[in-house]
């Protein structure tokens, strides 16, 4: 396993968020899974995703359309 140098500027703490929110967003990680990761409550996290602008609920705009066009 290949070891990542982490710049001095940035914490342990940072960089395990930040990993965990990009697993989440590639779907690699549930929410769950990475909130626990990232040492967070999932209500936390989720308000975090919010602030990085990271869907919490992946649903297709089309999609969307389309049911509240049969709603």
């Amino acid at each position: 396993m290949a070891l990542i140098e982490i710049p001095e500027d940035i914490n342990k703490e940072e960089a395990k968020l930040f990993l965990a929110m990009k697993l989440f967003e590639e779907g690699k990680m549930s929410l769950g899974q990475a909130s626990d990761y990232a040492g967070f409550s999932k209500k936390s996290f989720i308000e975090i995703l919010g602030k990085h602008k990271i869907p919490v609920i992946d649903y297709p705009n089309e999609e969307l359309e389309e049911d509240l066009k049969n709603a």
